[in-house]
């Protein structure tokens, strides 16, 4: 098996270290080396393969064509040996990130309705007032003049968001982020998660709960599900005791108290907490990395921003200073930009998913609709060369052609052929393909059939 990966396209295996695999040259800082993974899809536009530690090859898809083949699959997320979701399972459980199979079904299931456009719309006031602390802390470096971390603030307001959004839980995070144990522990977590999975050794749980970012991993999620726990324990007994929230809106756990499948039964706590977690976790640093992305493009690119602020402008008009649910269709531009700034700086640039059953990755086809009228004008004529091309081309090209027609024609008028059961073909590149062991195939009279 190492050898059919080591074939794969990817770093040589010279380059390939016996414990760190290819981390050491992917990896920098204690960050993916973007600068490597630029160099390796333009070298590698399909696919290439990388090395994570001695044990877990990853073969990185990039090009479309090879992405959709397991995408349009609901293959799992590993959960194996190696630097992959299993690592944040202590943190998360088996929530709908990590969970697969028929778990992954069910959740998904229960939780569709949790996302439903009449559901979302409780969120945009909770959405703008957290806007509002925002802009009042950016107010006070208007004033002075001083540039800011956007990323950071983005960061604070958009915790504050998910907060609120997960389970109505208030906090002053976007003051004082660090002086809430909670937020501090989310912040933490996060932080050790990323670290351990760029160090092949920390794979083990043997070992990393041994090191002390282990044991604070550990502390940390502890703590998490406790206030979860909480939280949780105290919304059922309301719910349990027939009272009504004061709240005006749906927040995320009151979903999932009151969801149920097709047989009545609902989802238990442990359930429950998993999907409160990972709302948190995949709710607060993928929209602060998107928004801070997008704002510096734009400040970068001041007539985009301008074009923004004019349609902005022209929205909200009769209502400034609030972005209604109906307001957000308005912003035909604006998200043009959004969408163009994840383009350009994805929030999440690497999705991993595991296969548990074969299938073919930019395997052989064989579509003769390429070579259609329509299809043949727009292929470049250097993308297909049997006979060369340019001005050393074959000069009998056309000879060739014409045998080739002539023989096919012939031989399939008279039979059908199909191709030996018990035989495999070994292409064998000498001065022509040929095969090691011949290409037999089996003829039948078409007028037998």
């Amino acid at each position: 098996m190492r050898h059919f990966f080591d074939a794969l396209p990817g770093y040589s295996t010279k380059q390939k270290h016996w414990i760190r695999g290819n981390l050491h040259l992917y990896v920098k800082n204690d960050s993916i080396d973007v600068n490597q993974i630029n160099t390796l899809t333009r070298r590698f536009p399909k696919f290439y393969r990388v090395w994570f530690g001695p044990f877990t090859p990853v073969v990185s898809l990039v090009h479309p064509d090879s992405v959709k083949v397991l995408l349009k699959t609901a293959e799992p997320k590993p959960v194996g040996h190696g630097p992959t979701y299993r690592t944040l399972i202590p943190w998360l459980g088996e929530g709908l990130l990590i969970a697969g199979g028929s778990k992954w079904a069910r959740s998904r299931r229960l939780l569709t309705p949790a996302f439903h456009f009449e559901i979302l719309k409780g969120y945009q006031t909770i959405n703008n007032q957290c806007v509002d602390i925002l802009i009042n802390i950016m107010e006070k470096y208007a004033d002075t003049g001083e540039s800011f971390d956007l990323f950071q603030l983005i960061s604070n307001c958009t915790l504050d968001i998910i907060l609120q959004s997960a389970f109505s839980y208030k906090t002053n995070c976007q003051h004082d982020r660090l002086q809430h144990s909670y937020c501090k522990a989310i912040t933490e977590v996060t932080k050790l998660a990323g670290r351990r999975n760029r160090n092949p050794l920390m794979m083990f749980d043997i070992i990393y709960n041994m090191t002390s970012d282990g044991k604070l991993f550990k502390q940390n999620c502890d703590y998490i599900h406790s206030v979860a726990d909480s939280v949780i324990d105290s919304r059922k007994k309301i719910l349990d005791n027939g009272q009504k929230d004061v709240k005006k809106y749906l927040d995320f756990l009151d979903i999932l108290l009151s969801a149920k499948d097709e047989n009545g039964i609902g989802m238990s706590k442990t359930d429950i907490r998993a999907e409160v977690d990972t709302f948190m976790f995949e709710g607060h640093d993928t929209t602060t990395s998107a928004i801070s992305w997008i704002l510096y493009d734009l400040a970068k690119h001041p007539e985009y921003q301008k074009m923004c602020q004019n349609e902005v402008d022209k929205a909200l008009e009769n209502n400034p200073g609030f972005v209604k649910w109906d307001d957000l269709g308005k912003f035909e531009f604006l998200t043009q930009c959004i969408k163009e700034g994840m383009r350009l700086h994805s929030p999440v640039p690497l999705i991993s998913r595991e296969s548990t059953k074969e299938f073919t990755l930019e395997g052989i086809t064989f579509p003769p609709d390429r070579f259609s009228k329509d299809n043949a004008t727009k292929m470049d004529s250097f993308a297909f060369t049997p006979f060369s091309a340019g001005p050393r081309n074959c000069i009998g090209q056309h000879f060739a052609m014409n045998e080739e027609k002539t023989l096919i024609t012939r031989i399939l008028e008279r039979f059908t052929l199909e191709p030996d059961p018990d035989h495999t073909v070994s292409p064998h590149m000498a001065a022509v393909m040929r095969s090691r062991n011949g290409i037999k195939c089996i003829a039948k009279r078409r007028k037998e059939q």
